[in-house]
């Protein structure tokens, strides 16, 4: 089952209750706690419900774990870990029937991604995708994949960039970033209202981190935010880091503080221009989230969509069964990537000022 809550600032309705499939049998007992953590996060709810993880997906989400240890089982530092994802990514598939064009998203590179399809209109929509990788790794090539099947589904031409990365590029250059490739849509004609901000895991960090700076400057807000799998607290507060830490293999613990050194230095984690979760989130435009039931970082999002709803925020919040961090990335191999991507996709559309027609 999918939990999928909205919770409107006119209308209370929020999220009840979750399920957890669990891959292995010794970590049932602790994706069942984490589980029921985000249960009690939310209040009285409707609920939508869809069937929960298959036996099919549980197998395609085991390979994922034994094709992530093959490329990741001896990568220890930031730079190891960077040439692990890049090779893993390299191995995946391309996109198919999208045109890719190179930008210069106001001297941030990136790659403008839209459907094959002659009747699709250039510079009407855009989603604007940060990926992930811990601050200090992904690229356009790892993320590509992902940036053209959202594309497609949405009918929406993908901005996707290739920010500055850790060491390298402490904070606050994501961020920069990321706002500039956003201002550099509105500059380039594409409506605010129909522009949205996508990213995974910390690419949902730095989408929200964005849109958060963007209010301040009270300029044009995006028509929504979408975070995958987000990072919202840096200081690794969730009990989820401690119950599904060691059975969530993209993240844990160890891997959290190391990215957190290389991004903020001495910058407390705790800084709301940092990690979401300590921001005032008033104001803020509609957001959606996603979440795995066996994330490390489960707590990270039902967290921040408990503020989120106390401040007023149309949220809606998505608990996939079964789902590690960042499986999104992975639609060629997780039937459950390429149905949660097309529900990304879908919440786009509905809040796209002028969305396509079919």
């Amino acid at each position: 089952m999918v939990l999928w809550a909205r919770a409107l600032p006119r209308r209370t309705a929020d999220l009840s209750r979750g399920l957890v499939s669990a891959q292995r049998g010794r970590s049932l007992a602790r994706w069942a706690v984490a589980s029921l953590a985000a249960v009690l996060w939310m209040s009285p709810v409707q609920a939508e419900d869809i069937p929960p993880q298959s036996p099919a997906s549980k197998e395609q989400v085991r390979k994922l774990m034994e094709t992530w240890e093959q490329y990741y089982g001896k990568a220890r530092s930031l730079r190891e870990r960077r040439e692990a994802f890049q090779d893993l990514m390299e191995s995946t598939p391309e996109p198919t029937r999208v045109q890719i064009r190179p930008v210069d998203a106001g001297g941030v590179e990136g790659q403008l991604i839209w459907p094959a399809r002659l009747h699709h209109p250039l510079g009407r929509r855009a989603i604007l995708y940060i990926h992930g990788g811990g601050f200090y790794s992904g690229s356009l090539r790892t993320h590509r994949a992902l940036a053209g099947s959202l594309a497609k589904a949405a009918s929406a031409d993908v901005l996707l960039i290739d920010y500055r990365l850790a060491p390298d590029h402490p904070y606050p250059a994501q961020v920069d970033d990321a706002l500039t490739a956003y201002r550099w849509l509105l500059d380039s004609g594409y409506d605010n209202h129909n522009i949205v901000l996508a990213g995974e895991s910390v690419g949902g960090n730095l989408a929200i981190e964005a849109t958060l700076r963007q209010m301040q400057a009270r300029g044009p807000m995006p028509a929504a935010v979408i975070a995958m799998s987000p990072i919202t607290d840096l200081a690794g507060s969730g009990a989820s880091l401690k119950t599904s830490g060691s059975t969530d293999p993209l993240i844990d613990a160890t891997q959290l503080d190391l990215m957190r050194k290389a991004y903020l230095g001495t910058r407390s984690p705790t800084d709301p221009l940092v990690s979401p979760l300590y921001a005032d989130l008033t104001g803020f435009p509609p957001l959606l989230l996603q979440v795995g039931s066996g994330e490390a970082l489960l707590d990270d999002t039902m967290r921040l969509a408990d503020k989120a709803r106390q401040a007023g925020v149309d949220v809606a919040t998505e608990v996939w069964p079964g789902m590690v961090h960042q499986w999104q990335l992975f639609p060629f191999w997780l039937d459950d990537a390429r149905k949660s991507n097309q529900r990304v996709a879908e919440y786009a559309i509905e809040h796209f000022a002028d969305p396509p027609q079919h």
